[in-house]
């Protein structure tokens, strides 16, 4: 278990470091744009679930793992476990991306968090309650019974980038609560007054993803 635990940190360590790294260093460059950022947040899943996927399954995200532990994938210790994981490997990897922006003396107000734009509480909700089923969704069924694991990182990947194309404009897209926390704690203020979201739609999110894909997709079933 402290094997996965290790595997989660590193894992989620790339997918903050990376993906909220090219939000806040490329988003003035140009080309990278909402589809550069997308992409690097999904080929951080696509470069972690070749790697430390053969240890932990490459979870890097509570509402996942939430999802695992309800359709019995998971036990509660190794929930544990898991979400430890992830949420110091979100944390390494914001004072990572903080470190940088010091030492290059750029703005450290933006470290790729979260927010409600112009959505309200409500509305950001119910976007990221959505994104996140489909996202879980996707990842309970192509890890599934009847799913291909030899391509379920290239698919769990490019569904993430699927995802940030309509999230990024929205709420910045969360669909994963340390992805969240880690920015917010060290941003402080607005984000994380705001948090609450983010933690709490995208667990909801995923855990109907695993019910619907174990319920109505069987993917829990031999």
């Amino acid at each position: 278990m402290l094997k996965k635990g290790i595997a989660e940190f590193i894992g989620t360590f790339v997918l903050v470091l990376f993906g909220t790294g090219t939000a806040v260093l490329g988003g003035g460059i140009e080309g990278i744009g909402t589809l550069g950022i997308a992409m690097a947040f999904g080929l951080s899943i696509v470069a972690m679930a070749y790697s430390i996927g053969t240890v932990s399954g490459c979870h890097v995200n509570p509402a996942v793992s939430v999802a695992m532990y309800v359709n019995k994938r998971l036990s509660l210790t190794e929930l544990a476990y898991y979400i430890g994981g992830q949420i110091l490997g979100a944390l390494a990897g914001t004072a990572v991306l903080k470190a940088i922006l010091v030492s290059s003396d750029l703005d450290v107000a933006n470290l790729g968090q979260n927010g409600f734009g112009k959505l309200g509480s409500m509305g950001a909700f119910l976007v990221e309650a959505i994104l996140t089923f489909v996202f879980v969704l996707v990842i309970i069924v192509v890890t599934g019974k009847h799913g291909n694991p030899a391509f379920a990182g290239l698919v769990i990947g490019l569904t993430l980038v699927l995802i940030h194309l309509l999230g990024i404009p929205l709420t910045g897209t969360s669909v994963n609560p340390a992805r969240s926390i880690s920015p917010a704690i060290f941003a402080g203020g607005e984000a994380l007054s705001q948090l609450w979201v983010f933690i709490l739609a995208p667990i909801v999110g995923g855990i109907l993803a695993a019910i619907v894909g174990k319920s109505l997709l069987g993917s829990e079933e031999a």
